[in-house]
């Protein structure tokens, strides 16, 4: 099979057998209910108070942007995980496409995007903070708090030590929960007295502008709240039939997960006392906005239940993570990018357990330098995006490929991906650009941080091809996202404005489409010479 010859590419036999051992256990339940637990974790309890703060009523746009991001990107991911299921699939495939350097600076970005499994934990101790003062001490945890949220991370490893079909099981028990108390929390709000007007009054339906909407995608934690759609691939390798189970089950997770958000953030809108609203939708401030809010409309019935919930929901997100996350430090293994040490699986269990302690230890020291929960998703909305982006150009490019060879599309593949993947790839630039210089500026430098990793490898590595012939196939990469920087700097969203609006956007625009095209003919030249990994 095509994903089989991949694999034999890109690290031999001993890949092959180690992929052997994982265990095909999942249906399109089990896979839906891990897309939508991993959706639906600390950003609906957070993200509609920082949406609103940063756009006012106009949120609601922002969310819908954010779904249709996701439908586009989740149908380019769909054909991957389709056509080649694989552990980890969102780290492998954009090496197997474009090379070792657009492998390594992806997979790099992967695993600083393990960060958001540390932002959900980060989330239960500031809910838990309500009940057990001295978790956090302003926007940080204190050394108490990061010694629970240590805790933590070790049970939620110990869950995911055991079998598939165990974590499967106990993620379908908490994601009924996750379902429950936030539909709940949209009916009490609503019987509870709403305020006519209040998507005109205060400013207006965009009191901020409509540029608004676009820095709230990123900085209002929406982009970080609305990601994890793509879980169900991640486990297409263990899926049973993934090409008629992935698909339906990211299709209906993306679903169902934005229509709760929609209608949190509505209830939200909608409830907010006036007196709060004195100085406008920024003037709004709440800790634990859902929990302080329901506890403000004298519902203390609902608080109670919210406060629990914000253990359930982020921990159920976070042990999804973990798993997750192990799966793409197992990726990394097989790329290379990490030593085969991590890449063992337990020929019982059929889990990445030397992957899971090393995530572990990467989650506790995410922790430690970040603060609250909106510091560390603004960052983390950024990562995404570039993955996203990255898996747009993977699918093109083996579709370019097939197409020089005269291969015709088989099952799995998804129609209009040949005009989405290059739409995908422009928005995911644009809501890269939309974040802002504030956050961009940490973002970007990190993930370019991948360059010189990729030179360490290369140079340590015996034989294959030479470094600057991948240097070369691997450039769009690095010129995207150095001149993504630039426009950053001069741009008009937290920049320099030395490029005023909308002509900034509109550049990011173009020069998005060129270097999609530059990537696609790459691509297709890197898998013409069909190099070893």
């Amino acid at each position: 099979m095509a994903e089989q010859q991949l694999a034999k590419t890109a690290g031999g036999p001993d890949v092959l057998a180690e992929e052997s051992r994982l265990r095909k256990d999942l249906g399109f339940w089990a896979l839906t209910a891990i897309g939508f637990s991993n959706i639906l974790g600390s950003g609906w309890l957070f993200a509609a108070l920082y949406a609103a703060q940063t756009a006012g009523p106009a949120a609601l746009l922002s969310w819908i942007a954010a779904g249709l991001l996701c439908a586009l990107v989740a149908v380019v991911m769909v054909e991957l995980g389709a056509t080649r299921p694989e552990g980890g699939g969102t780290v492998r495939w954009p090496l197997y496409a474009n090379g070792r350097l657009v492998g390594t600076v992806v997979g790099w970005s992967v695993l600083l995007s393990v960060g958001g499994t540390a932002a959900e934990i980060s989330a239960i101790m500031q809910y838990a903070a309500h009940y057990v003062p001295g978790l956090y001490h302003g926007t940080s945890l204190t050394l108490s708090g990061l010694g629970v949220a240590a805790a933590l991370s070790v049970l939620l490893t110990a869950l995911n030590w055991f079998a598939v079909r165990m974590f499967a099981r106990v993620n379908n028990l908490v994601s009924v929960f996750k379902v429950v108390v936030p539909v709940l929390t949209v009916a009490a709000l609503f019987l509870s007295g709403t305020h006519p007007g209040r998507l005109t009054d205060h400013g207006g339906f965009a009191p901020y502008g409509y540029a608004a909407c676009l820095t709230a995608l990123a900085g209002g934690g929406i982009v970080y709240s609305v990601n994890g759609f793509q879980a169900p691939l991640d486990f297409s390798g263990e899926a049973r039939n993934p090409r008629r189970n992935v698909p339906a089950a990211v299709l209906t997770g993306i679903g169902l997960a934005v229509l709760v958000y929609l209608g949190l953030q509505l209830a939200f809108l909608y409830t907010v006392p006036d007196a709060l609203l004195t100085n406008g939708w920024q003037g709004v401030n709440f800790e634990s906005p859902f929990g302080q809010l329901a506890l403000v409309l004298n519902l203390h019935w609902l608080a109670t239940l919210l406060y629990a919930d914000a253990v359930v929901s982020p921990g159920g997100s976070a042990y999804v993570g973990v798993a997750i996350d192990a799966r793409h430090t197992y990726a990394l293994s097989k790329n290379g990018l990490l030593p085969r040490f991590f890449m063992r699986i337990d020929p019982r269990s059929g889990i990445a357990r030397r992957a899971l302690v090393l995530n572990l230890a990467v989650i506790v020291v995410f922790m430690l330098p970040f603060g609250g929960w909106q510091d560390i998703v603004s960052v983390m909305g950024d990562m995404y995006l570039i993955i996203y982006a990255a898996s747009a150009v993977a699918v093109a490019s083996f579709r370019a490929h097939d197409r020089e060879r005269g291969v015709p599309l088989a099952d799995g593949h998804m129609p209009g991906v040949r005009w989405i993947a290059p739409v995908s790839f422009a928005v995911a630039t644009e809501f890269v650009y939309w974040s802002g210089w504030d956050d961009l500026r940490l973002a970007l430098p990190l993930v370019l941080a991948g360059v010189p990793l990729f030179l360490l490898q290369r140079r340590r590595a015996a034989g294959g091809r030479p470094p600057a012939q991948e240097l070369r196939q691997g450039s769009w990469l690095v010129f995207h996202l150095a001149a993504l920087t630039l426009l950053s700097w001069l741009g008009t969203f937290g920049g320099s404005g030395h490029l005023p609006a909308p002509y900034d956007s509109l550049v990011v625009g173009v020069i998005a489409l060129a270097v999609f095209g530059w990537a696609v003919r790459s691509g297709a030249a890197h898998l013409r010479t069909n190099p070893a990994q």
